[in-house]
């Protein structure tokens, strides 16, 4: 029976459920608290300049692959993916190691790293593709409402790996710090410090080197277009400008939305927004989880931002860089332990311009950074204009090249904004870490234990942090209504 279903949010999980939802025949529609559409992942536009706000790593083409596909799609009908070459480049204090876009260059550097260091990559590589197909066919496809969704025959006799740490692996494996580094990296997207994380997510590390590094013409935002376009053509409706201000709750049943204080009757309301602000839209009663509960988990960092425009192309950088010329551990440690602003921190830099040209004005440059940070610290525009100066002194030192005399403007994103744009808890920026005592059952549920019809998506609730995950999740909860309905 169709039902009338209400989404808070346009992030890529709420989109994602809505087009599962509307493929099914209920009429949809979507509630965005901004003036633009896809949460997260919106772009920012000036004189000429487009710049992805958040999200701007495309790794697991299959899962984008098999969203599209579940509605007769291609990702082709949507936005046209090159595979990038170098995938990225990883700076330290004396030199530059290369990742490129297949494991044979990357185990060819590896080796020039560390002699004989290529045969245990390969290794590594392999079993973790092994977790990989684990993970996507069967793991992360699961609701979290059991602990023995868990237990499979594969995961039963990988049960170890639930128990080691990605540090414990890795170190096991390579002894030079640089590749160490490399090798634990790709777990930050879970949000959780390598020495933290379940070994078994290892399975990150095909993700990188399996299936390498890809960059949609227009950046990450088309993405999103094409999942706007393909849910209006299943008939959902979309509103801007619309804040979610009430979830109307009956006899412990969903009997409406409030948006912009306006009662709309739905049958079923389905929350991608932050899961914490979510619930303050209920009366306390109806609430799953305490101030209590939320203040003891374990979130991914937050970020601080910077979009700015150059007018001039550089050299030496590649479209993804990572600058790990400072201590990882220290920096690790400050952000995860100390909740605290790291003194000398590690930081990403992505000039897509490099490679798509529509990315920017001819002849400059786009530039994109981003500094990991604890959410929740101060924020104001003295720090934030103090760590744009280290950033900016560290690449120049590094590269060889002048950035800040090219600046033609620069705008930021901090721990405020992520609050005030998209009401994130402590203004993190990637979600709750997948942590052993937060992974599938233990995360916050898809379907609420208290009121009727209402359910929740994306990255605070499973699979967890991340791009492909939240696309998982939408569907996840899709097919939880229609279990339950």
């Amino acid at each position: 029976m169709s039902k009338h279903i209400a989404i808070i949010g346009s992030g890529f999980s709420s989109l994602a459920a809505a087009c599962y939802l509307a493929k099914e025949g209920n009429t949809v529609e979507v509630f965005e608290k901004n003036s633009t559409l896809g949460g997260r992942a919106r772009q920012y536009k000036r004189d000429g300049f487009t710049f992805d706000m958040g999200p701007s790593w495309y790794w697991m083409p299959d899962i984008f692959d098999k969203f599209f596909k579940d509605f007769g799609k291609d990702v082709s009908d949507f936005y046209d993916l090159e595979k990038l070459n170098p995938a990225y480049q990883v700076w330290f204090q004396d030199e530059i190691v290369t990742i490129g876009d297949t494991l044979d260059k990357i185990a060819v550097e590896f080796e020039r790293i560390e002699p004989g260091s290529s045969p245990a990559l390969k290794k590594f590589i392999k079993k973790a593709g092994v977790n990989y197909d684990i993970a996507i066919n069967d793991v992360v496809n699961k609701p979290g409402i059991s602990p023995f969704e868990l237990v499979t025959p594969e995961t039963a006799v990988r049960v170890d790996q639930f128990f080691r740490t990605i540090s414990d692996d890795v170190r096991k494996a390579f002894k030079n710090e640089k590749l160490v580094s490399i090798l634990e990296f790709p777990v930050l997207f879970l949000g959780a410090k390598p020495n933290k994380t379940p070994a078994f997510y290892r399975f990150m590390n095909y993700a990188d080197f399996g299936l390498g590094t890809w960059h949609p013409k227009g950046g990450m935002h088309m993405v999103i277009k094409g999942m706007i376009d393909l849910a209006k053509s299943l008939g959902v409706t979309m509103h801007t400008d619309s804040p979610a201000t009430k979830i109307n709750v009956e006899n412990g049943n969903v009997k409406g939305l409030e948006v912009n204080g306006t009662f709309h009757k739905v049958d079923i309301v389905v929350s991608g927004a932050d899961y914490h602000h979510s619930e303050t839209l209920l009366s306390e009663k109806d609430r799953q989880y305490s101030e209590a509960y939320w203040d003891k988990k374990t979130f991914a960092p937050s970020s601080l931002l910077f979009y700015v425009g150059f007018d001039k192309k550089f050299d030496a950088v590649a479209h993804h860089n990572l600058f790990f010329d400072t201590d990882f551990d220290e920096h690790a440690r400050t952000i995860y332990d100390d909740l605290a602003w790291p003194k000398e921190p590690l930081f990403y830099a992505n000039f897509p311009s490099i490679n798509d040209e529509t990315m920017a004005p001819k002849g400059k440059e786009n530039g994109f950074f981003l500094i990991p940070i604890a959410p929740g610290v101060e924020d104001t525009e003295a720090l934030r204009n103090q760590y744009f100066d280290i950033i900016m002194e560290r690449l120049e030192r590094l590269s060889g090249q002048d950035f800040k005399k090219h600046i033609l403007f620069k705008e930021s994103f901090c721990v405020n904004d992520f609050v005030k744009e998209y009401n994130s808890y402590k203004g993190n920026a990637y979600g709750m870490a997948n942590t052993l005592s937060q992974t599938a059952f233990l995360r916050p549920k898809l379907k609420s234990k208290k009121v009727k019809n209402l359910y929740f998506t994306g990255q605070l609730t499973v699979p967890g942090p991340g791009v492909p995950p939240a696309l998982i999740s939408g569907k996840l909860t899709a097919q939880l209504i229609a279990k339950n309905n």
